[in-house]
């Protein structure tokens, strides 16, 4: 690969993630493959294919970009156990599936969203660039039992076309490219659990309110809301585990409640979302901790990272927010 190459190769978004860039249609077919699922892949201009993936498996999906180069034709079998999501950045994609319908795709306005028991052929312009979500059947829908509060067993019957022009799909594709900014951002998120799981959660809501499906009136209906004493094991489950990945879905599990239950209830009885609470919770230890600190080596950096913070400057002005001070001054105190 030349210079020229590798250059424009870091400027491509998940440039940390690169698993390839080829002018080999085979090659392109079978490597896409292992990432995403089998299928066929055919170019009229294949000469000109000048295709690049790249992705990274998360705990709760599979997150990648990926682009051609060239007019391409991919036709897919169904899916099964996944639900793929082609957010098109650039360019233009044509799709139809196997019950005939069709839809197409515009860069930050309009994507799809791959249902697991169809077919789909999709037909990418010379200029079509995604980002490529796989997210598990199992992930998604367990996503959505926490987030209703009862079981759904079967598949999210999801319209193909997926609008990014309004309010919920452009946060949609927002949340997406904020993760993904930060993957390839050195001192970024890769390797802060706490962080990645929570947006990971944050872009599964985000995709349920998003698109549309048979759960949607169901989920965006008012919630019910609890009696603090109702609350009060999932304020132990946050004493105990704060300094554990915690997400919106695990505390309403600790609380026998839905998410929006869950939300409505911190809002009504703290003035807070739940995972401010946490927040709040956590920045409570971090002070307890730099209070009782008798070791001169000590570094906030340290003891932040110890309760799950990770972007410092914000720390910073939340502690100081709450406490008057910053958390150095709190240290040296």
């Amino acid at each position: 690969m030349s210079d020229d190459n590798q250059l424009g190769d870091e400027a491509k978004p998940l440039s940390n993630f690169r698993i390839l860039r080829t002018g080999d249609l085979d090659e392109a077919r079978r490597v896409v493959a292992d990432v995403y699922l089998e299928h066929r892949l055919d170019s009229p201009d294949g000469d000109h294919l000048d295709m690049t993936l790249n992705a990274i498996e998360e705990r709760l999906f599979t997150a990648g970009y990926l682009a051609y180069g060239t007019a391409a034709t991919l036709v897919m079998p169904p899916t099964e156990v996944n639900y793929h999501i082609n957010l098109t950045t650039a360019g233009s994609t044509r799709a139809v599936r196997t019950d005939g319908t069709r839809a197409d795709t515009e860069a930050r306005t309009r994507g799809l969203v791959l249902h697991p028991l169809q077919s789909t052929t999709v037909d990418w312009a010379p200029d079509a660039e995604q980002f490529i979500l796989k997210v598990p059947r199992a992930s998604l829908e367990s996503h959505l039992s926490d987030l209703l509060g009862r079981q759904v067993k079967s598949v999210i019957d999801f319209d193909f076309q997926l609008d990014l022009s309004t309010p919920a799909g452009a946060s949609l594709l927002a949340s997406v490219e904020f993760l993904i900014r930060e993957l390839d951002r050195p001192g970024g998120i890769t390797d802060m659990p706490l962080a990645r799981d929570q947006l990971e959660s944050f872009i599964m809501s985000q995709l349920l309110a998003a698109g549309d499906h048979p759960y949607r009136e169901e989920l965006m209906a008012p919630s019910e809301q609890v009696k603090l004493g109702r609350l009060r094991p999932v304020v132990d489950f946050i004493e105990m585990n704060a300094d554990e990945p915690l997400t919106p879905n695990e505390l309403a599990r600790a609380g026998n409640m839905s998410v929006r239950t869950l939300h409505a209830s911190f809002q009504r009885c703290f003035g807070l979302s739940p995972m401010a609470y946490v927040r709040k919770i956590r920045l409570e230890h971090v002070r307890a901790e730099l209070i009782a600190n008798h070791d001169p080596h000590l570094q906030v950096t340290e003891v932040a990272g110890r309760w799950g913070f990770f972007h410092l400057g914000r720390f910073a002005k939340q502690y100081r927010d709450r406490y008057g001070e910053s958390p150095s001054n709190t240290l040296r105190g």
